[in-house]
């Protein structure tokens, strides 16, 4: 009996650590990161290797570390919502005091693997969990302009990965991915926040740009998927430019299949314009997770196929 106990008690904490570091977006975050830096490195070899498992730890504890600070601060929020109650803190399963001794030491952690790899990449991510845990997740409550707010540091993942594979290089093409993320935050989080509107509204969160879910909201969606549409093909220009020979160079082919990828969104970006219902705005979310993705691999098969 003591052995199940014990058993039960491992299980539960591996369940709450997981819930507490928001694993699965994490993991997301984490291939955003992945996708960055294979788009970034010139050639693999067993370094390269090391770095890449050295960027997914390190980013998963500065991820898993903002998403704990969040909990922290969201405590009483949460417990309001449906959709949280449940997390280990609201609900009491797990204290204040030891979710903040978890997120710091995946802070601490996660600062040293990626300063390890190089001073830029840890910059950057100490720099996103300062954006989201002190900015965003205070001003959730306040003003619907936390979205532009949050989508700072939720663009800088794939970014980060081109800095951590290109020995902390910022220029052209790092900014070209940060504001591709950056303008797919929008209405990835806007369609979120409409079919969760009720939900949120108990907690007095209003993460739509008018507050409501109204026209001008689904207009702001609609000209932001355009945004991320022109954002991504960027790098098929980069010829134009004079940025010859660059990893992130776009083939044509490519870039009609990423231009095909933006359109298929925009269309469920105008169904929700037309119907304003929250089975067209849960649905333009799950569309626009798939459109990340598949949008990386594309880059990614792009430069590893030319």
């Amino acid at each position: 009996m003591e052995a199940t106990n014990n058993n039960f008690s491992i299980k539960a904490t591996f369940l709450d650590f997981k819930e507490i570091t928001k694993a699965g977006l994490a993991v997301s975050v984490v291939f955003s990161s992945l996708a960055g830096f294979l788009l970034g490195i010139d050639h693999f070899d067993s370094n390269s290797w090391t770095l890449l498992a050295m960027l997914a730890l390190g980013g998963y504890c500065m991820v898993g570390a903002s998403n704990t600070f969040n909990q922290i601060i969201e405590k009483d929020i949460d417990s309001l919502m449906d959709r949280t109650k449940n997390r280990p803190i609201a609900s009491g399963k797990m204290s204040k005091k030891t979710a903040f001794a978890i997120a710091s030491l995946l802070t601490i952690l996660g600062i040293v693997i990626l300063y390890n790899i190089n001073p830029k990449t840890a910059m950057f991510g100490a720099i996103s969990i300062f954006l989201y845990t002190s900015l965003y997740t205070p001003l959730k409550t306040i003003t619907s302009l936390t979205v532009f707010v949050g989508a700072i540091p939720g663009a800088i993942p794939f970014m980060l990965g081109w800095v951590a594979a290109n020995n902390g290089d910022f220029g052209i093409e790092a900014g070209t991915l940060f504001l591709i993320q950056f303008f797919w935050q929008f209405p990835h989080f806007w369609a979120i926040g409409w079919f969760l509107y009720d939900d949120y509204e108990k907690a007095g969160i209003y993460m739509l740009p008018s507050g409501k879910r109204d026209n001008t909201t689904a207009l702001q969606i609609l000209l932001y998927t355009v945004w991320l549409i022109l954002a991504s093909l960027l790098p098929a220009l980069f010829p134009v430019i004079g940025l010859v020979g660059s990893n992130l160079y776009l083939t044509p082919v490519a870039a009609i299949f990423v231009f095909l990828l933006g359109i298929w969104m925009l269309i469920y970006a105008v169904k929700l314009y037309n119907a304003r219902t929250q089975k067209a705005a849960r649905t333009l979310m799950l569309v626009s997770v798939l459109y990340i993705t598949l949008l990386q691999i594309i880059y990614i098969g792009d430069k590893f196929l030319r």
